[in-house]
């Protein structure tokens, strides 16, 4: 059983896996390709614009992306690891940051601000 939690933002908003990728790099969180859409992927492959799901390599293990109408699902598994949550919080936010949308937990609907002061996130480095 998986847990999610979902970015909503205007499709238009979405952002490229370029722009992702590099967020995440800034922050120094790397994070690199798994599978497109069902399919094994290198770790440096671009998925195509119209990708409909990813799964994305974090130090901590892997977050499932699901692109949906009126935003993007991240999913991860039900019992992660407090490392594997900060990850997947990690995820969402960037998400969020990029598309300025606000971010659908099993607490309700909160923006980046709320989500970023409530959600468990990893440590930043010295």
């Amino acid at each position: 059983m998986g847990m999610d939690q979902k970015v909503i933002f205007a499709r238009e908003k979405a952002p490229t896996w370029p722009q992702f990728a590099g967020f995440m790099a800034a922050q120094k969180f790397p994070i690199d390709m798994r599978m497109i859409d069902g399919e094994l992927s290198f770790p440096d492959e671009t998925p195509p614009e119209t990708w409909r799901e990813l799964r994305v390599g974090t130090p901590a293990g892997m977050v499932t992306l699901r692109r949906e109408p009126d935003g993007i699902t991240l999913v991860t598994w039900g019992n992660a690891d407090a490392k594997m949550r900060q990850a997947w919080n990690a995820l969402t936010g960037a998400i969020a940051h990029l598309t300025g949308g606000q971010i659908r937990t099993s607490n309700g609907e909160m923006s980046l601000a709320d989500f970023l002061a409530s959600a468990e996130l990893p440590k930043s480095e010295p």
